[in-house]
Parts: C-alpha cells; sequence; structure tokens
C-alpha cells in the first residue's frame, strides 16, 4: 500500500530524495568519460635547418650517436608547412606527438615578422605546450627574448678563443653530470678568431648551465641554459660552434640529454685504445742528413739501412709500469718471426721478447702476421714509385693464398705456444697491405679474403686516413685505424721534429714543399727548433687531434708503432696528454672504454646496420607515460638510451636495463624471447 507525505517534512524529504537521484546520475556519468589517453611521444627529433655550423653540429651528434632525426630546410622552397598536422596526429585512438624533440637555428625560427613565418612558429610553440616537448636554440645572442639581459647590462660580447668557462650546480645535476673540469674554448691559431659568443645575465626564468666571467670583477654570464616560459623549455646556447670544436664535443651530450629529457634511441661513450704495431721487430731509421729512411724505394741516392729502431728490455718494462700508473692498457700488435731472426742476427737471445712474454698478461695482443710482408701484389722495385710486377701476358701477380696464410697461422701459433692470449679473429697486416692501395694496387689481394677465411680472421685493421668507413673482406670485415703523427721511423723528439719540419714546412724554409701541393695539408709558419719543437708543438697537436676522436663516440683505434716505446719513449707524453686533459674533463661517471679490435669492429658494424634500418624507415619507437616500446627488423640491435632505474620488460618479470655511463642507462637491445618489440619500464 502507498501513502503521501505532506507538510514542511514531506517536501525536505522530497527535495532530499531528488538530490539523490540527481548525485546518483551525475556520478556514473562523470566516470563513464573516460580520461584523456596519454600521448604517444615518438622518438625522433625534429630539426629545422638553416644551413648553419651550429645545426649542423647537432645534426652531426644525432647522427654519430644514431639518434632518429627529420630534417626540414628551410631554404628549400618544396618544404613542408609546420603546422598541426605536421606534427601531431592520433593513433588508433590516442594523440601521437611525432617528435620528442625540436631543435631550431635560434627563438624565432621561422621569421615572426611574416604571417606565414609568424603561424609556423605558433603552430610549432602550441605543439611544445601540448605534448612537454623540448626546443634548442643552437645559437642566438642574449636578449630579454630569451631570457636573458642584453650584454651591456653585465654581460659580454666578442671573441671567446681561450675562454673558460664552467659547467654551473644546476648542469651538473642536470644534463652536464657527466663533466668535471672547465670547458676550455679552443685558441689553436693567434692569426684567426675561431669563436664568437654572448654571455648574458639570466633573467627569471632562466637557469643557466655553463657561464664564464665577463669581467674582472667575479661576475659571471651564460652561455648555454634553460629558458622556462609560457609552459615551454628552451636550450638556450649563445655562442658559434661546429661539429669539430671541443668545447661543442663535451657539450654534445647534454644538448641530446636535454632535448630527449634522457630518453632516446643511440647511445654515445668515449672510445681510446691504442695499437703498438710492429713489436718484436725493428724500424728503419729516419736519415736527418738525407730526408729519407733508408731501406724505403724512395730513399735511394746512396747509404744502406743501419742502426734499426728496437725496443730494449728495459723499454718493455718501463711500457709494464707505464700501463699500471696510467691506468690504460696497450695493444701489442706482434710480429714474432722477426723478432726471431733478431734473436738468430743476435747470438741466439733476445731479452725484449723474454721481458714482454714474462709480462704478457698485462697487455692485449693481435696477430700482425709472422714476419710482416707486403701482401699484396708483388712489387716492382724498379720504379719509384713502386708498381705492381705482371706476368707475360700482363696479369698482375699476387702473394699467393697459401703464403698469406702461412704468415697468419704461424704468428697466431708462435703466441699461443708462448701462452700469450691472442684472438684468432683479430689481424693487423704489415703496411696494412693485401687490401687495396691506391694508386698502385687499386684492388685487395684476391687471395686475401680466402686466407683469412682459412685462418678465422673477421676482424682486419684497415687505415682510416685511406678508407674511413668500415667494408667486408669476403667474410672478414675490415676496423678503420687511426694513424697518430708519431713515425714509425723515429726513436727520439729530435728526429721526430726533422722529419716533421720536412713534411710541413715550404720548400723556401728547406722542408719537402710537399705542404704547399697538398690542399689537405698547411705549412708551418717557419720550421720547429729540433730541440724543442717536440715538446712545445707537436705532442699538444697530436693529442688535440686523438681526443677529439675520443670525444667524438669514435671507436676506431689509434695506431703507432714499437719504436716509439724506445730511445727516448716518445709516446708517452701524447698518450699522457690525452689521458689528462680527459680525465680532467670528464667525471668518473664517464669513464674511457678501451675496446679490443674485434669489439670496435663489432660497434661499428652494429651502427651501419641501424643506420640502414633508420634510413630505410623500418624502426619504430615510442614512449607512452613511463613504457618506451621499440620495433627493429629481426636481427637488428638497436641503440637505446634511458635514465638510471629504467628496466627491461622479459617474458614474465623485468631486470635492470643497460649498462651505466656517464649518468644514464644504454645498450644494444634486442627484443627478449617470444617478444616482437623491446619493451622498457622508466622510473616513476
Amino acid at each position: 500500500m502507498g501513502f503521501h507525505q505532506h507538510g514542511p517534512r514531506a517536501g525536505r524529504a522530497a527535495a532530499a530524495l531528488l538530490a539523490a537521484g540527481l548525485l546518483a546520475t551525475a556520478v556514473p556519468a562523470s566516470a563513464a568519460v573516460a580520461a584523456a589517453p596519454e600521448p604517444r611521444i615518438d622518438l625522433t627529433v625534429l630539426v629545422i635547418d638553416d644551413g648553419g655550423g651550429a645545426v649542423g653540429a647537432i645534426v652531426a651528434e644525432l647522427k654519430d650517436t644514431g639518434v632518429p632525426y627529420r630534417t626540414v630546410d628551410l631554404d628549400d622552397p618544396g618544404r613542408p608547412v609546420i603546422n598541426a598536422a605536421f606534427l601531431s596526429d592520433t593513433v588508433s585512438g590516442r594523440p601521437r606527438a611525432k617528435y620528442q624533440g625540436v631543435v631550431v637555428p635560434d627563438e624565432d625560427p621561422f621569421g615572426a615578422d611574416s604571417t606565414a613565418g609568424a603561424a609556423e612558429n605558433a603552430a610549432l610553440f602550441a605543439y611544445e605546450t601540448t605534448f612537454g616537448i623540448r626546443q634548442v636554440d643552437a645559437y642566438t645572442w642574449s636578449h630579454p627574448g630569451v631570457g636573458l639581459e642584453y650584454v651591456d647590462n653585465g654581460g659580454y660580447a666578442g671573441v671567446l678563443d681561450g675562454a673558460q668557462s664552467a659547467v654551473t650546480a644546476a648542469g651538473r645535476t642536470g644534463p652536464f653530470g657527466y663533466l668535471d673540469g672547465p670547458v676550455a674554448f679552443e685558441d689553436n691559431s693567434s692569426l684567426t678568431a675561431e669563436s664568437y659568443g654572448y654571455a648574458g645575465k639570466p633573467r627569471e626564468g632562466f637557469t643557466s648551465y655553463l657561464d664564464t666571467p665577463v669581467d674582472d670583477s667575479g661576475a659571471r654570464g651564460s652561455l648555454v641554459g634553460e629558458y622556462a616560459h609560457d609552459g615551454r623549455r628552451e636550450l638556450v646556447v649563445t655562442f658559434a660552434y661546429n661539429q669539430y670544436q671541443r668545447q661543442f664535443r663535451v657539450l654534445a651530450r647534454g644538448i641530446v640529454e636535454w632535448l630527449t629529457q634522457g630518453i632516446h634511441l643511440g647511445q654515445s661513450r668515449s672510445y681510446f685504445s691504442v695499437h703498438i704495431d710492429d713489436v718484436f721487430a725493428p724500424d728503419a731509421r729516419w736519415d736527418t742528413a738525407r730526408n729519407c729512411t733508408p731501406g724505403d724505394f724512395d730513399c735511394t741516392d746512396g747509404g744502406e739501412e743501419s742502426n734499426p729502431i728496437r725496443m730494449s728490455a728495459q723499454d718493455a718494462a718501463h711500457a709494464a709500469q707505464w700501463q699500471r700508473t696510467a691506468g690504460f692498457t696497450l695493444d701489442m700488435v706482434h710480429n714474432a718471426g722477426a723478432g726471431e731472426e733478431w734473436k738468430t742476427e743476435h747470438g741466439g737471445t733476445d731479452p725484449l721478447a723474454d721481458r714482454l712474454v714474462a709480462d704478457r698478461a698485462q697487455y692485449r695482443w693481435v696477430n700482425h702476421t709472422y714476419t710482416h710482408p707486403f701482401l699484396g701484389c708483388v712489387q716492382d722495385t724498379s720504379t719509384v714509385p713502386w708498381q705492381c710486377a705482371k706476368d707475360a701476358a700482363g696479369k698482375t701477380l699476387w702473394m699467393s693464398r697459401a703464403e698469406i696464410s702461412a704468415q697468419i697461422r704461424d704468428n697466431h701459433n708462435w703466441a699461443v705456444g708462448k701462452g700469450i692470449t691472442v684472438d684468432r679473429s683479430e689481424l693487423v697486416t704489415g703496411e696494412h697491405s693485401g687490401l687495396k692501395t691506391l694508386p698502385q694496387q687499386p684492388q685487395d689481394n684476391p687471395n686475401l679474403a680466402g686466407a683469412l677465411a682459412d685462418n678465422g680472421v673477421k676482424w682486419v685493421a684497415s687505415d682510416n686516413s685511406r678508407e674511413p668507413q668500415q667494408r667486408p673482406v669476403g667474410a672478414a670485415q675490415t676496423v678503420p685505424r687511426h694513424p697518430m703523427n708519431v713515425y714509425y721511423n723515429v726513436g727520439t723528439a729530435a728526429e721526430m721534429t726533422d722529419e716533421y719540419n720536412w713534411l710541413y714546412s715550404a720548400a723556401a724554409d728547406g722542408g719537402s714543399g710537399v705542404c704547399e701541393t697538398n690542399p689537405a695539408s698547411t705549412c708551418l709558419a717557419e720550421p720547429l727548433d729540433t730541440a724543442t719543437g717536440y715538446a712545445s708543438y707537436i705532442v699538444p697537436q697530436e693529442a688535440r687531434t686523438a681526443l677529439s676522436h675520443v670525444i667524438a663516440n669514435d671507436p676506431r683505434p689509434h695506431y703507432v708503432h714499437q719504436s716509439n716505446l724506445a730511445e727516448e719513449r716518445i709516446l708517452y707524453p701524447v698518450l699522457d696528454k690525452v689521458l689528462a686533459d680527459y680525465r680532467a674533463l670528464f667525471a668518473d661517471s664517464a669513464p674511457l672504454v678501451n675496446p679490443r679490435q674485434r669489439d670496435a669492429g663489432t660497434e661499428l658494424q652494429r651502427r651501419a646496420v641501424w643506420n640502414k634500418a633508420l634510413a630505410d624507415g623500418k624502426v619504430t619507437a615510442y614512449r607512452i607515460g613511463t613504457t618506451v616500446t621499440v620495433k627493429a627488423p629481426s636481427g637488428v640491435s638497436a641503440p637505446v638510451t634511458a635514465p638510471e632505474g629504467t628496466r627491461k620488460q622479459l617474458l614474465l618479470s623485468t631486470a635492470v636495463f643497460g649498462t651505466a655511463y656517464a649518468g644514464a642507462r644504454s645498450a644494444w637491445t634486442s627484443p627478449e624471447l617470444l617478444q616482437s618489440a623491446i619493451t622498457l619500464k622508466l622510473p616513476a
């Protein structure tokens, strides 16, 4: 039976029931509206390119470390218009940001003075705000539009050659935490200005990461910093640079880490390995009077090869001690047969070999063939330069497969018999012979690839100055090596400087004049003093060159010769400076990586495969919240960098991802068992 209530109480009850009903319908309706899905951020960098050196330098860093990027050329009349559709879309109902970071020439990439430019700027800035995308202003000036005061208000504008800049406290706890010491701007020549920039005082919203003194009062101005404003973040760089300058190279890692928020494809290391060629063999000596090396084909004006340079047992003991002190291991690239010949010619004893074999575990060892012969064509030395000898039918005569194989096999077997650990897969041929040698031998010895296969050689050294790119030799791959300008035919600083003067002095100054005709060379302003020139000029020059490779993510080995560890031991000052300069610049979190030849070869091979997969458009990678997904073709390892705390998804659990380096974790990685993609879980 129903009933009705009347009066105020009934009215209040009815109102309460009505309110409850409204609440009952309102809450489920609100819950039924699904929260907007977390956006997908694709792991690709957008580069707006004006053709300038600063943007080009950042592109080089992206390319060299394996970070995918898309370039829009501002000078291309057919370039795409930068609008919302170009920058983002929706995939399976989820908003997608097509780019995880943006590199632009400056804070006004499209030119706000024009209607079209203003519209493109607005679209880009709205995109960055919506998706939390960061922007690098590759090079701009100090002004309030980038969060800095004008330089006339406590700043500086001008040449920065030799300037001592420093990473700030914010930079050390932020993107440049892998750096320790001051970042000195290069000053390689007093004849030309190499760097120009603006050091400005930060305004509200600006955090300086790298600064420099602006006057004698101790005031400092920013050269690199973050400007947070209007929901956007810009990394503002206020000095000009190119991809080869040291100040950029040491900062490049941090620029990319800031841009990508520490989550990106690609990885970077500081590599340095040094091969000592001709170990056990003597090296010919430069003749300072005739300006040539007796025994060479072009040294024909009288005089015989004499007084060769060879390490002593004391030199070997010093090498082992230096390694322990320096914390660095050398690769002994050895010719055992040449050592056996030396022993026979010198009374049947060889204290050097005894010392090196006794200390064998302290070094790494690489096969350099048994007696260091030329493994290419048979050389006809009746002419200068030599030519490849030919048979009566005009066919080139080659060293045979059996002879090459014996050189490789005998040297390997000698090392094994002495208890030396040597990797069969690694080989350095004498003078990189067997490989093509231009201009006389424009192709590899056709017998070389078979001999390599006979002996299990997978990694054969090549000369980076002639062949900088890795390539196949049959089933093997080359490993390009950087030659150091510490010559094989010198044992003293004076000899080294004399030969250097001959090569790099103008003919009018008593040199060969080669520097005047070779477009890749430059002449010394005047010949170096043979008593002081090595220490004052050549050592800093060669150390700077080697360090430029180290800080450029270049795994290629460097090579010198055993003669450089003999007599005055002139190699050590160069190595000491490279190591000291690196360790002064970089924190312990970014140690030098000293790869074996096989590891350097593997790194180069992986990069080539990865770059091809990127070029073919076969890599998909994105982040949704704290999950990163990477898909690449089967068999292709992907280089990935992520923050500390990142874990990799296994089939039923997770594991710590990668190895620690420079404050992040990174690795070449592939999908796990029964997985089709790499899945990483970022720290919350």
